[in-house]
């Protein structure tokens, strides 16, 4: 069998404590065969080493469009009260199209550079803005094709039915490229209303629906119930995804999963922004902070379909972050006291392909017929690359190779 690349030496995500290395074939982009010693040639060899291969990372919630900001942005004076959202709205008459690309390529790179293969990325529009956060991040689409597959979810990050001209934008934004309709409805005056109105935007484009929602320390007034409820009314079951609910983190657990089991009935997704929902909680009292972040294992539990995502990456939301999907899948679990081999896995599938299946991705895993996006690990098992924070150590797209990293050595007297 002639084909374009063996990957040799590598271990399959699902493998069993014994079995062997495999090595993977690949002709045509797709991966052709898997076999333990893949009797074969090839124009392309590869030593994976015994290491883990994956297909990659799912990044399922990012802003491209306004990431890496600090340097205009008001410096952070005081803990309470932040203001993040203002910040960020003081600024964004300084955005140009030509900017947005810059500053989104540069972070997106780091996601490629980190294993990342697949990425929505939410942009907001506004009177403010316009469509230029749109039209930046849309650029990235086919410049970064031979790396990841991206795609665009336009949101009203400050309201939308109080805020004249923003639902025209929405609308715009989805006849030109984007494909997913998001929601801030913490930001409206009317919540209800923007979760309604986003839901008609989804009907009338056929499109998923992905929302912040229920960011908050209070257990009260949860929007996630409503969109339970829409949902289930329109049949949209499968193509719903909320983020941050930070309110179910302060829920006791019987209440929590009561709300768990009706997301999953309805068929809404999860999406947890460790870093964001930590770096953002707590603020409301000075000592014994709660974590504010959801425990998405107990959510998974209940039967609710869950990842974990970067969110915000060098802006006043998150002034941290350099795009390593799997440094965030760690926080989660260390946070959420999740550390059992059972436990940690949950999480890894978080970020790939429980992530996969969330942006309705069938052609997702290490399997024949599927494209040969594969990402090596500098580990043995998914659960050891996650306590880790394994480094990359090579990556293809279709079969291309897209990143090399050596491993560190020492040099020993």
């Amino acid at each position: 069998m002639q084909l374009d690349l063996i990957l040799r030496d590598v271990r399959l995500p699902d493998a069993k404590p014994g079995e062997p290395a495999m090595d993977i074939g690949v002709a045509g982009g797709r991966i052709a065969a898997i076999a333990p010693r893949l009797e074969a040639s090839a124009s392309e060899e590869a030593q994976g080493g015994g290491r883990v291969v994956c297909s990659g990372f799912v990044e399922t919630h990012i802003h491209l469009d306004k990431s890496c900001i600090l340097g205009r942005c008001a410096c952070e004076t005081q803990r309470f009260p932040h203001g993040a959202m203002e910040r960020v709205s003081a600024v964004k008459h300084t955005f140009t199209v030509e900017d947005v690309t810059e500053r989104a390529s540069r972070t997106i790179e780091n996601c490629i550079l980190h294993g990342a293969t697949r990425m929505r990325t939410h942009a907001e529009v506004d009177p403010k803005v316009g469509l230029r956060g749109v039209e930046g991040v849309r650029a990235l689409i086919e410049k970064y094709r031979w790396a990841i597959d991206l795609e665009i979810c336009v949101m009203p990050q400050e309201g939308l039915t109080n805020n004249p001209g923003t639902d025209e934008l929405m609308v715009a934004a989805l006849r030109n490229g984007a494909t997913v309709v998001g929601a801030a409805p913490n930001y409206d005056s009317d919540r209800a209303a923007q979760i309604r109105r986003v839901f008609e935007m989804a009907r009338e484009f056929d499109v998923d629906i992905d929302m912040h929602l229920d960011s908050g320390t209070s257990a009260e007034e949860l929007d996630t119930l409503l969109v339970c409820d829409l949902t289930e009314q329109y049949g949209w079951g499968g193509r719903v995804a909320v983020g941050h609910v930070t309110k179910l983190a302060a829920m006791p657990w019987p209440a929590m999963d009561k709300v768990a089991k009706r997301m999953a009935d309805a068929g809404v997704a999860a999406t947890i922004l460790t870093a964001t929902d930590l770096y953002l909680g707590g603020r409301h009292v000075e000592a014994n902070a709660p974590r504010n972040v959801v425990d998405a294992n107990r959510l998974a539990e209940q039967g609710v379909l869950c990842s974990v995502a970067s969110n915000n990456i060098l802006n006043p939301f998150t002034p941290f972050g350099d795009g390593q999907l799997l440094r965030q899948a760690n926080m989660q679990a260390i946070v959420t006291n999740r550390g059992s081999d059972s436990e940690v896995r949950a999480v890894w599938d978080m970020i790939t392909k429980d992530a996969a299946r969330l942006l309705r991705q069938d052609d997702y895993g290490v399997a024949v017929g599927n494209p040969a996006d594969l990402v090596v690990l500098d580990a043995e098992t998914p659960e050891m690359a996650l306590r880790t924070v394994a480094p990359v150590l090579m990556a293809y797209k279709r079969g291309r190779r897209t990143v090399t990293r050596e491993r560190a050595r020492l040099h020993r007297p």
